[in-house]
């Protein structure tokens, strides 16, 4: 047993990012007599909360216990019963949470029906790192929006591809197998219809085995994969529109309806954006995906949408994959092309920097320097 319970909580809130979506990810932890009687974390929609699973664990063991779960306990009826009634009926004595869940169904609603029942209620235990874990849910149920992480891997010299547009490899293997096992943990991945006409990716989380998020059948749990494709120039033998993931292509009415349907008929769903600018609206693809219970949303590329997810400040996160080659060529695409900064005060800048080596790569992991519209 960990000398810290709600470090245990907080690493069984981990193993259940990525499944868990769209509930939060939590970790709960039962402690009686000095020993954990009972542990679990969020399972899948439609099965049970983290402080369900343990209470089941503990049994008659839950009588008098002590709880540590990273986030409120839910007090409302949604796919699951309220977990405070679970915690109630099992006799627990005493509630360690990290923070209040911002979810307008509880909000310290939870909170107030433990203690209303005579529950001792602490909050604060773990709370930056329980944020952190669950940034994305954070920032839907307070906007409506996803939680939008930009990444990309480029050269010592800012290039993602040589002057042909060859961009494989620009990073190295460690960098790719991490790129997979993160896939795993994303609600939606998009990229602008240029890397389908150029790249022809799959989008597929392909991790090794055990590693990543899996579905219950073991397989990688596959993110909605995102094209926006302002024109209908997407052909419909593109991989991006195979199993096994789901595709959305995001569109204006500048494209054909033909086109459309014959989409429609590869396998793909199609969402007719307002054009901005004559592209698809970005903020609009942003409430689209948020309605429909998207959580985080990782943009891939290539420059060009980066960039206008940039210019728009639609970015929370940034992780940037820094490979020790020098490419070269003023032709060359750059990772984050748009309009760009005019003058260096009004270029973004990060916070909470962390750096991380992969192999021979570097990832540099930081957030928009803002304080709106931010959940990390």
């Amino acid at each position: 047993m960990p000398t810290d319970p709600m470090e245990r909580a907080l690493s069984l809130a981990r193993q259940a990012l990525g499944t868990a979506s769209p509930n939060p990810a939590v970790g709960a932890v039962l402690v009686k007599d000095g020993r954990i009687v009972g542990e679990g974390s969020t399972q899948p929609p439609g099965g049970p909360h983290a402080e369900v699973v343990a209470i089941r664990q503990a049994g008659e063991a839950a009588r008098g216990a002590a709880l540590y779960v990273t986030l409120e306990p839910c007090c409302h009826h949604g796919r699951t019963p309220p977990c405070t009634k679970a915690v109630l009926a099992a006799g627990v004595r005493e509630v360690h949470l990290s923070h209040l869940d911002p979810d307008p169904h509880v909000n310290g609603g939870g909170k107030a029906e433990l203690e209303s029942a005579g529950l001792t209620v602490f909050v604060g235990e773990g709370e930056a790192e329980a944020r952190r874990i669950n940034e994305a849910y954070i920032k839907h149920r307070t906007t409506g929006l996803p939680f939008v992480i930009a990444k990309f891997a480029a050269s010592l010299d800012g290039k993602i591809a040589a002057t042909s547009g060859d961009s494989r490899w620009v990073s190295g293997p460690e960098s790719r197998r991490w790129a997979h096992r993160e896939r795993t943990l994303l609600d939606a991945i998009v990229v602008g219809v240029r890397t389908i006409l150029i790249d022809d990716p799959e989008l597929t989380a392909r991790p090794e085995p055990g590693e990543g998020a899996r579905q219950p059948d073991g397989e990688p749990r596959q993110p909605l994969r995102v094209v926006v494709d302002s024109q209908g120039r997407t052909p419909a033998s593109a991989r991006v529109l195979r199993p096994p993931a789901r595709t959305l292509v995001a569109t204006t009415g500048a494209s054909s309806d033909a086109w459309r349907r014959e989409i429609s008929e590869a396998g793909a769903e199609v969402a007719v954006l307002p054009a901005l600018g004559g592209r698809a609206d970005l903020a609009e693809l942003l409430r689209h995906l948020g309605g429909r219970d998207i959580l985080s949303l990782l943009v891939e590329g290539g420059g060009e949408l980066l960039g206008s997810f940039f210019d728009l400040r639609l970015v929370d996160k940034v992780q940037a994959i820094i490979a020790p080659v020098i490419i070269g060529g003023k032709e060359a695409p750059t990772a984050v092309a748009g309009r760009g900064a005019r003058r260096m005060a009004d270029a973004l800048r990060l916070r909470d920097v962390t750096v991380e080596r992969l192999a021979e790569d570097v990832l540099v992991t930081g957030y928009i320097g803002r304080e709106e519209g931010s959940g990390g």
